[in-house]
């Protein structure tokens, strides 16, 4: 059990929460739109079961091409790679595994899904380096996680909706703008070990800016989707309760306040996304389409 807790705590298995959700949304709106039909369990399980495979892959990766600077890091130094607590060994293998799971997870559900399956490998694990060259490196991670409701759509439905990518795009920005948030805490090792970011590049107080033009972002993109669809109150009830919510994480975050960080970041995003699910998924059981 040990062992068990060790691997969660590496992968973060927790936050596997900020971008289910959207996936599951985007799952609903597909099946809804193309068959006026939910989809089924098998279709759920394994949409799910994807997710936290590539995210668990990706997350070790992650762990295994920063050890260096985690062990450098004080905030970072007691994570399991770090440590010597997992070894790099075992990491790959778990690493290897999570990827069979996942490439499993996709032949189950159509052939497009298991084509596309190394390119969403790709942009998962290529994340891992963009902090060694572009302080943009926050859209890179919003962006492996914001594939996952047009992944989802294709796994229903064997194609792609192109207004999947506003939802996507929406995703992109709601990540980045909370990783913006995030790294703002290693500003002063950033800085020191040569990583690049946008709390580096241009001072917490600008990246607390340009936090708030993502999020208002996501909010005007959510409006086009749910018009484009033309869904029913709830979805834009949802969008309602994500600006709140998303105002309210802003407002815990102050240039010269970084105390109520975790909350801003673990807490109300968590929140988003959950709500964001319960509201759109309540649009869809009432789409007439």
């Amino acid at each position: 059990m040990t062992r068990l807790r060790t691997v969660l705590e590496m992968i973060k298995f927790e936050h596997s929460v900020f971008a289910l959700p959207f996936a599951l949304t985007g799952a609903l709106l597909a099946a809804r739109f193309t068959a006026h039909a939910w989809p089924t369990w098998k279709q759920f399980l394994w949409i799910v079961v994807a997710m936290v495979s590539a995210r668990s892959a990706a997350m070790t990766v992650n762990r295994i091409v920063d050890v260096r600077f985690d062990k450098a890091n004080p905030r970072t130094a007691q994570r399991a790679l770090a440590t010597g607590a997992l070894s790099a060994g075992f990491a790959w293998f778990f690493t290897l595994s999570a990827i069979a799971v996942f490439v499993i997870a996709a032949w189950r559900l159509n052939p497009l899904a298991l084509k596309l399956a190394p390119v969403a490998l790709v942009i998962l694990f290529f994340y891992s380096y963009t902090k060694r060259f572009t302080n943009w490196s926050h859209l890179f991670l919003g962006f492996a996680l914001g594939i996952a409701p047009a992944a989802a759509w294709i796994a229903i439905t064997g194609h792609l909706d192109f207004r999947m990518l506003i939802l996507c795009a929406a995703v992109t920005l709601w990540v980045g703008g909370f990783d913006v948030l995030y790294a703002c805490q290693d500003i002063d090792f950033d800085r020191h070990a040569g990583l690049y970011s946008i709390p580096q590049r241009f001072g917490i107080a600008t990246a607390l800016l340009i936090a708030r033009v993502m999020h208002s972002c996501v909010i005007a993109l959510l409006a086009w989707l749910a018009a484009s669809f033309a869904l029913p109150w709830p979805a834009w009830a949802g969008i309602a309760v994500v600006a709140a919510l998303l105002a309210y994480e802003h407002s815990l975050v102050k240039a010269d306040d970084l105390s109520k960080l975790d909350a801003a970041f673990f807490a109300m995003n968590g929140y988003i996304s959950i709500s964001f699910l319960l509201f759109w998924g309540a649009a869809a059981a009432l789409w007439k389409v």
